[in-house]
């Protein structure tokens, strides 16, 4: 799992082997079960963040009218920002993070990420791009979700998370596209029916 963190370093910093290997000595691995919770809304946020090297994390709240609302997934290579330093004494969260599936993850802390800065300077560069490109691809991603058709959302995603379809239930799918799960059913048949009409033709 740590070569997938050297893979980064390569990537994004001129750190010598030995440095690289130095930090990833340093990262913490964390194995967690299926069901296990991250985060539960209402707690207190922690100063914890985390990074998916296996497995598919969901976040979700719960509204006012005690419906579950799924509004993200997070899986392979991707950064998960659970806690808010700016928030103030009494902020509790507003979501919850479960594991879907056996996962394993990167766990960091502000204070130990503070002294690897310190140390390696390089590092807190790597982590500063890392993050413009997740907040830039979140970004567009909530912007296309906004001005997209409920079709069109699950086309994009198909197109660019087409995993998900097979790894978590339609009804947690749907609440993610925005559609209900009896929507998303007539939109996936749809889409077959149309799909075998072209393999006919």
């Amino acid at each position: 799992m740590k070569e997938l963190l050297l893979k980064y370093m390569d990537t994004f910093t001129s750190l010598s082997e030995r440095e690289q290997q130095e930090i990833v000595d340093t990262i913490v691995l964390e194995e967690y079960p299926k069901g296990s919770y991250l985060m539960k809304q209402g707690d207190k946020p922690t100063s914890k963040c985390y990074f998916t090297l296996q497995g598919c994390v969901r976040q979700f709240y719960v509204d006012e009218a005690g419906k579950e609302v799924t509004s993200n997934f997070y899986t392979e290579e991707q950064a998960i920002l659970g806690f808010n330093t700016l928030a103030k004494d009494d902020h509790t969260s507003d979501f919850s993070l479960i594991c879907m599936e056996d996962c394993v993850l990167v766990v960091g802390d502000l204070d130990s990420e503070e002294k690897m800065f310190h140390k390696y300077t390089q590092l807190e560069t790597m982590t500063r791009k890392m993050m413009e490109i997740y907040l830039s691809e979140a970004q567009e991603e909530r912007a296309v979700f906004i001005h997209s058709k409920p079709e069109e959302r699950y086309k994009i995603m198909v197109q660019k998370r087409p995993h998900l379809v097979n790894r978590v239930p339609q009804h947690q799918l749907a609440s993610y596209l925005g559609m209900t799960p009896e929507s998303l059913s007539r939109i996936k048949r749809r889409m077959n029916n149309e799909l075998v009409k072209d393999l006919e033709s």
